[in-house]
């Protein structure tokens, strides 16, 4: 048997929608990482970004699980001393849906160059529009 590995030539990337009203935050950020990835791709190659271009809307009503909207916090420091601040992923997924969804991907993907390439094929909208139209984006692979 021969293995094949994925060139920059080869690479085909597609065009995928989900809506993410009534959706649970960590199991459509697995999901969508993973398109990024190209893990859903036999031609899967880790250190080409062989992953797809995935399109999200309706990012508002998106939904934390059990008790985690009180105890989980979201901690981010200002960069002076003692300004660690911390804010309940509640308030945090009111002002900034799309913020905590991109977040959660982004800690999925790989770290570094190859990591943020791949962060920036998710397009992620609060609403239920997108200006994505014209790349006629399907559902999302389950």
């Amino acid at each position: 048997m021969k293995t094949t590995f994925a060139s920059k030539d080869t690479i085909e990337q597609a065009w995928f929608h989900v809506d993410a009203t009534d959706q649970v935050l960590g199991r459509l950020a697995v999901r969508i990482a993973t398109v990024l990835m190209g893990k859903h791709k036999p031609s899967y190659t880790p250190n080409i970004d062989c992953g797809d271009y995935v399109v999200v809307t309706g990012a508002e009503g998106l939904r934390l699980t059990g008790n985690k909207g009180v105890k989980k916090q979201y901690r981010y420091h200002t960069g002076y001393v003692g300004g660690l601040k911390e804010v309940p992923y509640n308030r945090f997924m009111d002002e900034k849906p799309d913020e905590a969804l991109k977040l959660a991907i982004r800690r999925m993907l790989p770290k570094g160059v190859l990591g943020r390439q791949m962060l920036s094929k998710v397009k992620i909208y609060k609403g239920s529009e997108h200006p994505h139209g014209p790349q006629q984006p399907q559902a999302l692979p389950e």
